[in-house]
């Protein structure tokens, strides 16, 4: 007999332990609604977020249509030629070098007087007995609340001159007529940013103020140092982290700011790199716009990266105090009531004046006439007036109405939307037992924080304008609208969802679910109920900013979906103040409406504890 001398068959290794265990894990994670509610969130942010900001940088790098002659390359091939057009070309200069030097030093100027006036007023609403302090602390903050360019429009109505042609200012009806340093460019620029963004100042160095122990300050003046010398020694350094992070958060608005600049700076042909990011996009220029607003983020991106890391350095040190912190203020004496007259003024340029100015300019003929017979009500409720495109005045217009419907509707409906995905984003990442899965879900809402708005209204127009697969061109569509601004809230719609999630514990979902109750069951009967302030909240605060944005919707609105904002830019564009002033203070309303509304339903003040 013959045997098989071929050796026996080895069985097949076991997998490791630790593959099975990933396995297991995978499988067990897979079964938890939320895993799954959070991978279904991070495909949708990573289409309406990442691939969006993807697209505007393969921009810079590809050859577009209408070059593909001159490049001597296909269209949609790769090039450099846009980036070495704008650094280092004959025309580099007047398209790139001189937007990116204007635009630093806007930014820095109105950085610099944003935190001169902020840090000063937050010292003292926090720490002094400056007289007025609680009323004070809600009139600082209004300038925030209030669209940018409303500042930027008043200025313009005071100070204009014939150098630019139309209207008059009121300065020169008066009989003085203002250069063109003052009227327009960068020094009323970083004006209007400063005043527009110490309020900002106010509220972040003003927080960190009230939670420093007085006790430090009062321990310096025992030893014998004045009260100057207890700030300058004491307060002033354990407010570094405050104020550098302030500094660097305006700087960053500074950089993507395009309101202001649009209608300060472009009459004079001063531009800052938005508003050349706006002039490339009106002249189909897609390439060097895709240069342009690379720049844009990548400052604004260094510069929260910049703060990011100083607040990990700052949490690496800490204050050893008695157990017991006292908020006692410091005494000012016979600089009390002077004190309180800085404050006033700040009011004042900051918002008695703007809306004064605003509101006194829809009333007149001429500019800066201020006799009885010039007054009228023509500019709300006249018809037959003497402009072109506006012939109605505004209460009577249809296209006001027309685009205060859209932007009730545009913005009601994105904030809406915001509100619930962050509410949806905060259950997901808090409750998914992925970690890595619930903090990409926190990074990637976050990103549209990291990116100017006019950069990113120029990345969704990059990614939408044209058919992308089974998705058809949004471009010119109410939904591209609405996409474009939910992103764009993400960050504060989820950061209130992850913040509200996080005080909410697992046991009456965990008591709904032992009852039979499913997923969708869960949200709607328990954790909606329970977070609806926390959804309130969501909701308001993107319908505010989203009902004063001017940068997302001046490159995404076209003129048959005119919101507030972008009707107000076409008839500043047209020379029509008084109308476009009329507008401006309809959105300030809205505003002021919507942050009323928050205070009275929520109890939310923002500037609740700077002044007792």
């Amino acid at each position: 007999m013959k045997f098989d001398a071929a050796a026996p068959t080895a069985p097949p290794a076991a997998p490791p332990a630790r593959l099975q265990a990933l396995r297991w894990r995978a499988r067990l994670a897979l079964r938890d609604p939320a895993t799954l509610a959070a991978v279904a969130l991070s495909l949708v942010f990573a289409w309406l977020i990442v691939a969006p900001v993807v697209s505007m940088l393969a921009e810079a790098v590809r050859v577009q249509f209408p070059d593909a002659r001159r490049i001597g390359a296909d269209p949609g091939s790769f090039t450099t030629y846009y980036v070495e057009r704008a650094l280092i070309s004959r025309v580099a200069d007047p398209l790139f070098w001189t937007p990116l030097r204007n635009t630093l030093a806007v930014a820095l100027a109105g950085m610099a007087l944003a935190l001169a006036l902020g840090g000063v007023l937050a010292w003292l609403l926090a720490r002094s007995d400056m007289g007025g302090r609680r009323w004070f602390a809600s009139a600082l903050i209004v300038p925030y609340i209030l669209p940018g360019w409303t500042f930027a429009l008043a200025w313009t109505t005071l100070f204009k001159n014939r150098s630019t042609g139309g209207h008059q200012g009121w300065f020169e009806g008066l009989g003085f007529s203002p250069p063109d340093w003052l009227a327009y460019g960068g020094l009323p620029i970083a004006i209007v940013m400063g005043l527009h963004y110490a309020p900002f100042v106010i509220l972040l160095v003003g927080g960190a103020l009230r939670n420093m122990d007085a006790q430090l300050e009062e321990q310096a003046r025992v030893l014998g140092a004045t009260q100057a010398q207890a700030a300058r020694r004491i307060a002033l350094p354990l407010m570094r982290p405050a104020l550098v992070s302030a500094a660097i958060l305006v700087f960053a608005e500074c950089i993507g700011d395009f309101g202001v600049p649009y209608v300060l700076g472009l009459p004079v042909n001063f531009d800052v790199l938005s508003t050349s990011l706006y002039r490339s996009v009106g002249s189909r220029q897609t390439g060097m716009a895709a240069v342009i607003a690379a720049a844009i983020l990548l400052l604004g991106a260094a510069s929260l990266a910049i703060d990011l890391w100083l607040l990990r350095e700052a949490r690496r040190f800490a204050v050893i105090g008695a157990k017991g912190a006292i908020d006692r203020p410091a005494g000012l004496g016979a600089w009390r009531w002077p004190a309180a007259g800085l404050a006033g003024a700040v009011v004042a340029a900051g918002v008695a004046i703007p809306l004064g100015v605003l509101t006194l300019s829809t009333l007149m003929r001429a500019p800066g006439n201020f006799a009885a017979s010039n007054f009228t009500l023509d500019y709300w409720i006249g018809s037959g007036l003497d402009t072109v495109g506006l012939p109605q005045g505004l209460l009577i217009s249809g296209e006001f109405w027309a685009a205060a419907w859209n932007t009730l509707r545009i913005v009601g409906t994105a904030a809406l939307l915001a509100g619930l995905l962050g509410l949806m984003v905060g259950h997901a990442a808090t409750r998914t037992p992925v970690r890595w899965l619930g903090g990409f879900l926190r990074q990637v809402t976050f990103l549209p924080y990291l990116v100017p708005g006019v950069a990113f209204a120029f990345a969704y127009l990059t990614l939408f304008a044209v058919p992308r697969g089974p998705i058809p061109a949004l471009y010119g569509t109410t939904l591209l609208l609405v996409l474009a601004l939910v992103a764009d809230q993400m960050p504060f719609a989820s950061r209130a969802g992850i913040s509200a999630m996080m005080q909410l514990g697992r046991a009456p979902e965990e008591a709904a679910q032992v009852l039979g109750a499913g997923f969708w069951s869960r949200m709607r009967r328990i954790v909606l109920p329970i977070q609806r302030r926390a959804l309130f909240t969501a909701v308001l605060l993107p319908f505010i900013s989203g009902a004063k944005n001017l940068t997302l919707f001046a490159l995404l609105a076209v003129p048959g979906l005119d919101v507030l904002t972008t009707f107000s830019l076409r008839l500043v564009d047209y020379n029509y103040l008084q109308a476009a002033n009329g507008v401006v203070l309809t959105i300030a309303l809205i505003s002021f409406a919507g942050a009323l509304l928050g205070q009275r339903l929520l109890g939310v003040d923002l500037a609740a504890g700077l002044g007792r």
